[in-house]
């Protein structure tokens, strides 16, 4: 590493809650700094145009600058923020989310939303924890991995999951020290429902008799549901107790009860989702007898809803087992009859394709970080009057939006940040285009 000898002064963050500075006409992205700090930096990474480094040493302190709250903040990778107070967290978000659309897009919104805030901690109900046996650091580790490093984590705790799961680290590591295929033992990925907490081991080999008994007996002490997984996500299948669990979370205020499997993408944040959903409803607006279009529907987290307004909505999805899952959730919320599901890949879907599923009034876009491009593109001049975006990142949101404002007509009326990620630099937004 190489040390900066003069402080540098830190402009701003970037999407990775990195410190911006320059020195010498090159851009300095630094880890751990705070806008208005003056830092001396460890360099580990140098380019011609840019460096990278670390915070060395605070010459003059951000009053936003506060301890954190974790013990491994710093060296495990799992939170970024943690040395930042929410507000200001939720401040630096809003500011990459209109940086992005306007140097991206070339657009602003006509009103910024009021941020949408949620619970600081213990608030992530899916995680993926590596698992290793490293002999020199005691045995089984079962963590997020180091920043910057392949290496897991050592850690016994966790702030951010609830705290029940983080007390389970501990013996969860002795445990698993006492596996015959603790080798062989790569991944945990932790699902938790309204009433159930479950564990998905990937193992690469089957476990032993004797290695059964030492897991059976500890989900019964924890309370917890075992899974293991062989192969892919879909062949995670439910050890003990054998019948597996009825994973689910809830949308009280439209009474609607998602299922899901344990592998299944589910909002990280069920608080902050229960929020999402209210907020996108109300933007989108939907009304009895009107066809509502939700692209990436998933589970039918947004379908659902939309269909207790009295609309018909058509759930289009990539993915079959996802499809079949949402047509399932219908049936079991009594709302078959005003929510219909497709599988179609709208990642390469084209204007024919859109206008062969039919006429739409409005429309609810939930894409994974890619966007919707092929999707904007595909929207014609009958396209819907509205359009509610759910983006979990602002780069492909900013060009999309530059497409439906630029070439479709539509006004950006409003965007907003949804903080579903506390003290990570995960950008959950949700913007509203009309014609």
């Amino acid at each position: 590493m190489h040390s900066a000898a003069a402080p540098l002064y830190i402009e701003s963050l970037d999407q990775e809650g990195r410190g911006i500075a320059r020195r010498d006409g090159k851009t300095i992205f630094v880890e751990g700094a705070l806008p208005g700090e003056q830092v001396t930096v460890s360099v580990y990474r140098k380019k011609p145009t840019f460096e990278i480094g670390a915070v060395q040493r605070i010459a003059k302190s951000s009053p936003a600058r506060i301890a954190a709250k974790c013990a491994y903040f710093g060296k495990c990778g799992g939170c970024a923020l943690q040395h930042i107070d929410l507000r200001t967290q939720v401040a630096v978000k809003q500011r990459v989310l209109e940086d992005a659309l306007w140097h991206i897009g070339k657009v602003e919104p006509e009103e910024i939303l009021a941020p949408i805030h949620g619970p600081e901690w213990e608030y992530r109900h899916r995680a993926r924890f590596t698992v290793r046996h490293v002999a020199k650091k005691g045995g089984m580790l079962v963590g997020f991995h180091e920043k910057r490093s392949s290496f897991v984590a050592d850690m016994k705790s966790c702030e951010v999951v609830p705290g029940r799961i983080s007390a389970l680290l501990p013996p969860l590591r002795h445990m698993l020290g006492r596996l015959s295929i603790r080798q062989k033992l790569p991944q945990i990925e932790l699902s938790i429902g309204e009433d159930a907490d479950v564990l998905v081991l990937r193992v690469l080999e089957p476990p032993s008799r004797e290695d059964e008994a030492i897991l059976e007996a500890f989900a019964a002490e924890h309370g917890l549901y075992l899974y293991f997984q062989g192969g892919g996500p879909h062949t995670a299948q439910p050890f003990y107790p054998p019948a597996g669990a009825d994973l689910h979370y809830l949308l009280p205020e439209f009474d609607v009860r998602i299922y899901f499997g344990p592998t299944d993408f589910t909002q990280v944040n069920h608080a902050m989702n229960r929020v999402l959903v209210r907020r996108a409803l109300s933007l989108l607006a939907p009304q009895p007898g009107e066809r509502i279009a939700d692209m990436f529907c998933g589970l039918g987290n947004f379908s659902l809803p939309i269909a207790r307004s009295g609309a018909e909505v058509l759930g289009i999805e990539g993915s079959e087992t996802l499809v079949a899952r949402a047509r399932s959730n219908a049936e079991r919320n009594a709302l078959a009859g005003r929510a219909r599901f497709a599988v179609c890949n709208l990642f390469e879907i084209d204007a024919s394709g859109l206008a062969a599923l039919g006429h739409f009034d409005r429309m609810l876009i939930d894409p994974p970080r890619d966007g919707a491009v092929e999707l904007v593109k595909a929207i014609g001049d009958a396209g819907p009057a509205r359009i509610v975006y759910v983006s979990c990142n602002p780069a492909t949101l900013a060009r999309d939006a530059a497409l439906l404002t630029q070439t479709k007509g539509y006004r950006l009326q409003a965007a907003g940040v949804v903080n579903m990620f506390p003290h990570t630099a995960h950008v959950e937004s949700i913007a509203l285009f009309v014609r």
